[in-house]
């Protein structure tokens, strides 16, 4: 918004979203600096649902902030996948991006309360996450 990009064309992975990359890195950096929670805030602002899903947290600062603010109720979940896996889905490593805070800060430090594997396998996905809502629904 304050700089007039395109919403839904900063959300895939195009050439469009790319030219803007390490812009909108070093003006999340900025934010953060000055206001930790501020994207945090911004995410629950409203939100009224029994149960958030906060997806693509960067950095160990956005768990604590939630685990500060929600205690024990907190479920982390992480998806990974190969490299392999990624580099069919398109994904180039970038120096100075992808191994920048943003894409490589929670890497370590958090004890992640899930691990979902995403490599394609849509039986073995499906079963993780089912077990994930099930967990959720007894938590409930």
């Amino acid at each position: 918004q304050e700089h007039g990009l395109d919403f839904q064309r900063l959300l895939d992975a195009s050439a469009y979203k790319e030219m803007f990359r390490q812009d909108m890195i070093r003006w999340g950096e900025e934010k953060r600096r000055a206001d930790p929670g501020f994207f945090c805030r911004a995410a629950v602002e409203g939100a009224l649902q029994p149960v958030w899903v906060v997806s693509d947290t960067r950095r160990l600062s956005d768990v604590e902030w939630f685990q500060d603010a929600y205690g024990d109720v907190v479920q982390t979940v992480r998806v990974v996948a190969t490299e392999e896996t990624r580099k069919r889905r398109n994904w180039v490593f970038v120096t100075g991006v992808d191994d920048a805070e943003s894409e490589c800060g929670l890497d370590q430090g958090v004890a992640f309360d899930w691990v979902i594997t995403n490599d394609g396998d849509k039986v073995a996905l499906g079963k993780q996450l089912e077990m994930l809502v099930q967990s959720l629904h007894r938590d409930l």
